[in-house]
């Protein structure tokens, strides 16, 4: 999963140590094969290209779509049958022979091709269930196509429809949430009879993560790797949230609040791949090789938790957050209870002590004393701290202006964190991560103040000055580290 910036410079340096004869030709030609040198021009090209085959797919297909449905009426239906199988079986079939050339413009053809099919299959579906009468609501069409482009993604292990199958899930997902919650979703899904589209939806965060994350390991995909992370989150955020002001009674809604701000956060972080045994489908023997010979997605995963959990510590380190929260809302309590969401939140958070325990067994055994050990205790405290302030907020003492000013500390210390591994690493996310943090945070406070105008101008205008100051500091920093290495 090596970047194509990354070959690009290495191409570069390796051009300028053979020039300087600190390599040989011999040498340089082993770079070259490992690295693949030779495709860096066309890399770029490629993907355009792709990227107007995919648009060009999708206009084609809402073309065919708006001829179709012109004609419908006209059409008997035996007639509309044939049409809509022989149209996506054609469509596939032709570019399932096309993507099975050698690179190139057959092959890019034939993918275009694949996007247009995968989007045939959606319309297919929603007519089929027309002509025949088949109710349902619009985001069970939606779940079961994304099923199906899913399906597709998996047999030909394509990135791209990996992503569209994502896509069309989540927008299912997301017309579920909307419909039930709308309706009252504890109230509405308690007296519910059994269905597989409200058995998905309310186990999304599960079921994305059995879906999405084995077909990011088939594709090597850092994108649906980072997709399915979000999808995960999310669905099991937005089911505890129905729950969050009526679960038995008010002061259950810490706990609630402890799983969503406390538990993305450590099960992203403690993640790790080494879990997976991974077969290298390139190899000559096709033997089983750990995923840390092919790639590793821990470190993506680590940069969301870090980003989730500093919107949560922003979050809670504002006053009125607190202050909103002591408000009693246990009066709207709902009659039926829906308790089946939190089965997905109990079994991710005995994944996540299952991962950390894990964690601290291989850190005793190999006896690690670095900095990532370090990192990891810090991000340990962070994380509790934040599953168990809203706890005693909520169920013991309200303690809004003391939590206030510890999340305030703690955001300060989590950006100084960021910014020295930004220092100390040469990086510029994690030091751009921790600046933007502080600044947010200074912001809102000159913006709640009651102060005049003409204070909270001068204030910003030296906030503007410093962070100036600061990054082309840093931008020299960066570039001196560069030529020392």
């Amino acid at each position: 999963m090596v970047s194509d910036k990354f070959r690009r410079q290495l191409r570069q340096e390796a051009e300028l140590w053979q020039a300087e004869g600190l390599i040989d030709t011999d040498l340089y030609e082993q770079l070259s094969e490992r690295y693949q040198f030779n495709t860096l021009d066309t890399t770029a090209r490629d993907r355009f290209v792709m990227i107007l085959l995919g648009l060009g797919s999708v206009l084609i297909g809402l073309g065919i779509i708006t001829f179709v449905a012109a004609n419908w009426q006209e059409l008997p239906r035996n007639g509309k049958v044939t049409l809509l199988l022989s149209l996506f079986i054609g469509v596939n079939t032709a570019g399932f022979y096309l993507w099975r050339q050698p690179k190139g413009a057959q092959h890019r053809l034939g993918h275009g091709l694949l996007l247009l099919g995968s989007l045939i299959l959606g319309a297919n579906m929603g007519l089929m269930g027309q002509m025949f009468h088949i109710s349902g609501q619009f985001y069970e069409l939606l779940l079961a196509w994304g099923i199906g482009v899913l399906a597709m993604a998996y047999s030909l292990r394509l990135t791209s429809l990996s992503v569209v199958a994502i896509i069309i899930i989540g927008l299912g997902y997301w017309g579920f949430w909307g419909d039930y919650v709308g309706q009252g979703w504890s109230e509405t899904l308690a007296g519910e009879e059994f269905s597989w589209s409200s058995q998905m939806g309310q186990h999304m965060p599960l079921i994305s993560g059995l879906m999405f994350v084995p077909l990011a390991y088939w594709c090597r995909s850092r994108a649906i790797f980072g997709l399915a992370a979000i999808a995960v989150i999310s669905s099991l955020l937005a089911n505890l949230y129905p729950l969050s002001w009526g679960w038995f009674s008010f002061r259950s809604t810490g706990l609630l609040l402890a799983i969503a701000f406390a538990l993305p956060p450590a099960l992203l972080w403690a993640y790790d791949d080494s879990l997976w045994v991974y077969g290298d489908f390139y190899s000559s023997n096709r033997q089983p090789q750990p995923l840390a010979t092919t790639g590793s997605f821990q470190p993506l995963s680590r940069s969301l938790s870090l980003a989730f959990l500093g919107v949560v510590l922003y979050l809670l380190s504002s006053f009125f957050f607190w202050r909103i929260l002591s408000t009693d809302y246990s009066g709207d309590q709902p009659r039926n209870l829906n308790w089946l969401p939190l089965v997905d939140a109990l079994i991710l958070s005995g994944l996540a002590i299952f991962e950390w325990l894990r964690l601290a067994w291989l850190s005793r055994r190999i006896r690690d004393r670095s900095d990532s050990l370090i990192t990891t205790i810090a991000i340990g405290i962070f994380i509790s701290l934040v599953a168990a302030i809203p706890i005693w907020h909520l169920s013991f003492t309200p303690i809004p202006e003391l939590a206030t000013l510890i999340f305030n500390v703690l955001l300060f210390l989590f950006a100084g964190g960021l910014m020295r591994a930004g220092l100390a690493q040469g990086e510029r996310q994690p030091f751009w991560g921790g600046m933007v943090l502080v600044t947010l945070r200074i912001v809102t406070w000159f913006v709640l103040i009651e102060t005049g105008l003409v204070l909270k101008s001068l204030l910003f205008i030296l906030c503007g000055v410093v962070v100036i100051a600061v990054g082309l500091w840093f931008e020299r920093y960066v570039r001196t580290l560069s030529i020392q290495h």
